[in-house]
Order: C-alpha cells, then structure tokens, then sequence
C-alpha cells in the first residue's frame, strides 16, 4: 500500500515537473546561467541543482510578466533576467509562489518623477509600483536595476525592492506586514518593534537606509534590501530585525553565505578556470 500511495504521488505530479524540465531545456540558453553567474550574488550562492530551479522559476515568471521599454529603452534578455531574479529571490522560499498583482514591469532609461517622466528636475524616483490606470505594473529605472546587482554590498537594490512591495501588497494592502507569508499575530509586535526601529534612523543611530523612515511598508522594503544583500553584516548589527526577516521570507542567509561562500583564491564556481578574486568576485 505504501509503495502504490507513493507511486500515485510522483504520477500526479510527474507532468507538471516534466513540463518545467523540458521548457527550461526548450527555452533557457547557456549564456544565460553564465550572466546570472557574474551579476547576481544570490544565484551564484546556490548549489546546482537549486541554480536550475532558479532558472526554471525565471522562465515561469516570464512566461506570465511582460518586461517592456519605454520608447527610448530595448529590452535585451539581460534585462529581463535581472528582473526575474529581482522577483525570485525574496519568494526563494515560497515555491509556489505566483505573483498574481503583477502584468508588466516597464523600463525607463533613468530615474523618473512621479508622472513617470525622465530628464526632469524632480526625476528622482528609481522604481515604483503603479497604482490607478497603473495597477498591475512596475515601473523600473534600467540604470538602478543594474546598478542594484552590480554592487552588492550597498544594501540597495531598487529590483528587490519593488518586489518586496508586492509582496507586502499581496494581502490587499501596503502597510509594512507581508500577510501572506507570516501568522496575523505577529503582526502587533511587529509593527511596535519597527516603529522602534524607525525610530533609531530618525535619530541617526542605524545604518539602516534613512528613506526606511518614509512609513512602515517602506521601512519592510529597505531592510528587505539589507537582508538580501548584506544578511551577515544585519545579523550582527540588527539581530533581531533579522530573526523577523529570516521567519518572514523563510530563508537563513546569514548561515548560508557563511558556509558556502567560495573563497578568493578558490577556483571559481562558473568553471572558467580562474581563480574566484580574478573572475565573478565582485568587484565592490
């Protein structure tokens, strides 16, 4: 009996996990996995077979979410895997996870104003998500995107951080508690332990991003940022923040990267040959 229960469960599911093997092996192109290799820290952090289910859920959101330029941006398959990746890693724990707020994300050549306007004075704004006749849309500036994943220690990465808001919107409203993934009654010492934390930025004792002191659904959204980029320097300086995040986004990455973290005169994991200082380190 046990054999035949066990037997019917990889049946049901064997379709499905055929379906994604063969349209990563159909669609997703080596030079691919080279590009997630040198520009995207999270990836390059993975083991192989969790680099080929990062591919897969890649291609899983592109197949759902159009990523689009303005009239003056093409978008390249670079571009839209660094948006793919932005999406993936806060949801790494979630499998299931299906962005369900999200059509498009739109691209800009710079930062923009809030009537997404570029080249202007108070064109400031690096990403946002729409709202209105915008709803359902992300709007990125494609210079940040990059910049978000070319220096991954800044603790800053506009990608993530948008994503991170909808993530924190999934539960029909943006207020700083990402519902969906965590139990309502974390949430009142939650939002007391933030409002301290909001507090230390405000007075200039954190070096947590001030605009994390914009309101709460920001402040989820900055040290999100941190958490992604910078775990083991947040787990030393803001331990508690991070026991919040590690529970909320079911990731320990403050252990991971300590374990698995190549070192800089070890070869380097894209099999180039070289030594890991002399190839995909980054540079920051």
């Amino acid at each position: 009996m046990t054999f035949s229960i066990k037997h019917f469960i990889e049946n049901l599911f064997k379709p499905a996990i055929d379906t994604q093997h063969k349209n990563h092996a159909t669609n997703w192109q080596p030079e691919w996995s080279q590009f997630l290799q040198k520009k995207v820290n999270f990836y390059r952090h993975l083991s192989t077979t969790e680099q080929l289910c990062f591919e897969q859920r890649c291609l899983l959101f592109l197949d759902t979410t159009r990523v689009e330029g303005s009239q003056d941006v093409v978008v390249v398959d670079n571009d839209k895997l660094l948006v793919a990746a932005s999406a993936i890693i806060p949801v790494w724990g979630f499998p299931g996870w299906h962005y369900f707020n999200i059509e498009s994300v739109i691209l800009l050549p710079a930062r923009f104003n809030e009537q997404y306007q570029y080249g202007m004075p108070d064109s400031r704004i690096s990403g946002m998500v729409g709202s209105g006749v915008m709803s359902g849309k992300m709007v990125l500036s494609k210079p940040d995107l990059y910049q978000g994943f070319a220096n991954s220690r800044d603790k800053q990465n506009v990608g993530i951080h948008e994503f991170v808001h909808l993530i924190d919107m999934a539960d029909g409203q943006c207020d700083g508690f990402p519902e969906r993934v965590a139990k309502f009654e974390f949430s009142a010492p939650w939002f007391d332990f933030v409002q301290h934390k909001i507090n230390e930025v405000e007075l200039g004792k954190s070096n947590i991003n001030d605009y994390a002191a914009t309101n709460n659904a920001e402040f989820f959204a900055v040290s999100s940022e941190y958490f992604f980029e910078r775990p083991k320097l947040l787990k030393r300086k803001h331990p508690k923040l991070y026991d919040y995040l590690s529970q909320f986004y079911k990731q320990n990455l403050a252990e991971i990267n300590s374990d698995i973290a190549p070192k800089k005169n070890q070869p380097c994991s894209c099999g180039s040959g070289k030594k890991y200082k002399r190839c995909c380190m980054p540079r920051s």
